[in-house]
This record gives structure tokens, sequence and C-alpha cells, in this order.
């Protein structure tokens, strides 16, 4: 048998009980609210639905929550279809959760004072932890999260590949709405996420849902 963490070894998917979900699932929407905050604070955008709402925010003077809660319920259609009502509803209320959060924070912290070039890069590391540990705990943060899922899963591209390309389209656009050395912090903002998510979640290692196992595989396999 190959030793652990080898490629060929099949990852098992571990049970939580509540107790770790509901930590982990605050975890992450904690880590990805700071990171929205300090993004917001920097005039920058990201990938996925965070970007979306941020440049919504940016360029119409709207609050970050209500903004990031209304561009993601289109998408949580899609996951109830095709991710369950389980997942769905893990989503809607993390996603409920950030956008509330999201509109809280500044009030407990001010991240208006911290360097632009901090805020972006640490505000995206916070998110693609964030968005991790909330796949890993059965939900995500909604929106273009569910359909980087169902590519993984069904086409076998890594999450961080098939973010990367929706990015650069939400990246394209900001420049029609923030100036040039925001847009190119941005860059190297998502740069950092997609870096976080491609390294840390691959279909051969740990997966938001459970994969089938290999018939060859009969004996307990051995998590990487």
């Amino acid at each position: 048998m190959p030793p652990a963490g080898h490629p060929e070894v099949m990852t098992a998917q571990p049970h939580h009980s509540r107790l770790d979900d509901l930590f982990g699932l605050t975890t992450g929407v904690l880590l990805a609210t700071v990171g929205l905050v300090l993004l917001d604070s920097a005039d920058a955008v990201t990938g996925g639905t965070a970007g979306i709402s941020l440049l919504v925010a940016h360029a119409t003077g709207l609050s970050l929550g209500p903004v990031l809660m209304a561009v993601t319920l289109p998408f949580l259609v899609l996951a109830l279809a095709t991710k369950g009502v389980a997942f769905t509803v893990r989503t809607a209320l993390c996603v409920g959760a950030v956008s509330a959060l999201a509109a809280l924070h500044p009030l407990a912290v001010d991240a208006g004072a911290s360097v632009p070039a901090f805020s972006v890069v640490c505000g995206n590391l916070l998110i693609g932890v964030g968005i991790l540990v909330l796949f890993r705990h059965g939900s995500s943060l909604g929106g273009l999260n569910v359909v980087v899922l169902l590519v993984q899963e069904r086409v076998g591209v890594s999450a961080g590949r098939v973010q990367m390309a929706f990015d650069v389209v939400i990246v394209a656009v900001s420049l029609t709405v923030l100036p040039l050395d925001r847009v190119l912090l941005s860059v190297a903002g998502v740069v950092v996420l997609n870096l976080v998510l491609a390294v840390n979640h691959r279909t051969d290692r740990y997966v938001a849902t459970p994969r089938p196992r290999r018939r060859a595989d009969a004996q307990p396999t051995i998590a990487g």
C-alpha cells in the first residue's frame, strides 16, 4: 500500500459531529467576514461571490452585507437542485451570518487605518481559509463556490483553477470602477486566494462531499 499522503491513496471522508460542524462553520464565517471587511476597507475586490458583492458595493455605495445576500440568493437555487437540502441550508445560514456580521464588524474593528496591501493579502488569506473550513463542513459561501464545487466533483478540475477563471472576469470588470492601483492589488489578492484553494482543496485529498471508492481499494484506506 502506498504511504499516507501518496496521490494513489483515496482519502476517507471524516465524520463530523454536530459540535464539530457548529465550531467549524462558525470559524469559517468569522474568518471570511474579517477578510471581507479588510478588503472593503482597502477599496479592493476579490474573486467569487464576495468579489462580485464588493464590486457592486463599491460601484453603488450600498452596504456590503445586503449586497452579498442579494448576489448569493440565485445561486442557492442551484445549490438546492444539485447539492441537496442540508448543504443549501448550511450555506444559506453561513451567507446570512457573513452578511450580518459584515455590517456589524466595523463597529467592533476599525480596519480603515490598515495599509491597503496588508488588507488585501491578509483579507484574501482569511477568506480562503474560511472557505476551506466551510467546504470541509458541508457548506460554502454560496454563489460561485457552488459552481466551483460542482465542476471539481464532476469534471475533476481543482477548485482553485475553476475559481481563477471566474475571478479573471471579475477583476477585469473592476477596472471600470476602481483605480488602477487597487485593481493591481486585487489581482495579487485573487492569486493568494486561489493558491489557498488550489493547494488545499484537491480531489485526491479532501473534498466537500464523499467520493466513491475505487473497486481495487478493498481494504481500509488511510487519510493523507
